[in-house]
C-alpha cells in the first residue's frame, strides 16, 4: 500500500526489471531494519546505506523530504541527531505487508469471494478509491459492479476496506463458478495474466543473473555489502507482486506461468541474502547492538 502512494505521487508504473526510485528503496530499508530499532533512523546512517546502492545524499534528502510529505515519514531528532521515524499509518501498513510479502500460501481451491458494490454518482470519488483498493487487494473485474478474487483474500479485504471507510459500499459473498463456460477461461477475462506474467518475466530477467552470480561465488558469510544491495533492490523490485498477484490455483494458470520460477527466485535469494544484509545494516548504523532483534530480519515494506 506504500507503494500505491509512492505511485500515485510519480506516476510511477515502471516494471520490476527496471531501477526502482530512491524513495521506494528507502521504504525498503525503513522496513528491513528501522523498525527493530522503534522506526527511526538518523539522516546521516541512511544516506550511508543509500550509498551502497549508488544513491547520492541529495537524492536521499529529496527523497524524504517527499516521503514526510505523504505521511510516511516524520521528522525526530534523538540527542544531537537528526533523522525520521516512520508514520503510525506507515508502521500498520508495513505491518500488514509482511504477511503477503514474505508468504507463500499453497491454495488449491478454487473458491471465490465476490464484491458487489454501488457507490452514488456524487461520491464519484468514494468510487474511484474502491475501485483501486480492489486492484490492489487482488481482485479482477467480472463486471463494473461485480469484482472476484480466491477466498484466501477475504480477511484482508474486509480489514482493507473497513479501515478505509469504503465497506458501507460493499457487500462480499463467498461464491462458487457453477457455470457457463470453463472457469479457467473466465479467470483469464477476469484478469490479464499476460500482463502479470510479463512483469514476473522482466523481474527474473534481473533477478535470475543476481541469483546465479550468488550461487556461483557461495554463500556470504557475515556483513556483506554486496549482499545488501542485492537483497534491498530485490526486495523492493518483490514486493510489489503480492498485491499485483491473485495468488489463483495453480490449475487456472496459463502453461509455462513465470510467476512461480520468480517466487523460486526471491525465496533464494533471501534465503541467501538477508542475514548478511542485515549484519551489514547493522554494523553501518549508529545504534545499540543489544537493542537489535535479529528475529526482525526478514521484516520489509508493504
Amino acid at each position: 500500500m506504500i507503494d500505491r502512494v509512492i505511485d500515485e505521487e510519480q506516476g510511477d508504473t515502471a516494471s520490476p526489471g527496471s531501477d526502482a526510485p530512491p524513495r521506494s528503496l528507502i521504504v525498503t530499508i525503513y522496513g528491513l531494519y528501522a523498525r527493530e530499532l522503534g522506526g527511526w533512523m538518523s539522516v546521516s546512517d541512511l544516506i550511508l546505506l543509500m550509498a551502497e546502492l549508488g544513491v547520492d545524499a541529495q537524492a536521499v534528502r529529496s527523497s524524504v523530504s517527499r516521503l514526510k510529505r505523504r505521511g510516511i515519514l516524520v521528522s525526530e531528532r534523538r540527542g544531537s541527531a537528526a533523522g525520521y521515524a516512520l508514520s503510525s499509518y506507515a508502521r500498520d501498513v508495513l505491518g500488514a505487508g509482511d504477511r503477503r510479502i514474505f508468504a507463500r500460501p499453497a491454495n488449491d481451491d478454487v473458491d471465490w469471494v465476490v464484491a458487489v458494490f454501488s457507490v452514488p454518482e456524487s461520491e464519484r470519488q468514494k468510487r474511484h478509491a474502491l475501485r483501486a483498493r480492489l486492484t490492489w487487494l487482488g481482485f479482477g473485474t467480472v463486471t463494473a459492479g461485480v469484482w472476484i478474487a480466491p477466498g484466501h483474500l477475504v480477511d484482508d479485504t474486509r480489514e482493507v476496506l473497513a479501515a478505509e471507510g469504503l465497506d458501507t459500499y460493499v457487500d462480499l459473498f463467498r461464491a462458487d463458478h457453477l457455470g457457463f463456460g470453463a472457469t479457467v477461461d473466465k479467470v483469464a477475462r477476469w484478469w490479464d495474466l499476460d500482463a502479470l506474467d510479463g512483469l514476473y518475466r522482466d523481474f527474473l530477467a534481473v533477478q535470475a543473473p543476481v541469483l546465479e552470480r550468488w550461487q556461483a561465488a557461495g554463500e556470504p558469510s557475515g556483513a556483506d555489502g554486496a549482499a545488501f544491495a542485492d537483497y534491498v533492490r530485490a526486495l523492493t523490485a518483490w514486493r510489489r507482486f503480492p498485491y499485483l498477484d491473485p495468488g489463483l490455483p495453480a490449475g487456472l494458470l496459463p502453461e509455462g506461468w513465470s510467476g512461480t520460477r520468480a517466487a523460486d527466485t526471491f525465496f533464494e535469494l533471501r534465503r541467501l541474502l538477508a542475514g548478511p544484509a542485515h549484519d551489514f545494516a547493522v554494523d553501518r548504523t549508529a545504534v545499540d547492538r543489544t537493542a537489535v532483534d535479529r528475529t526482525a530480519v526478514d521484516r520489509t515494506a508493504g
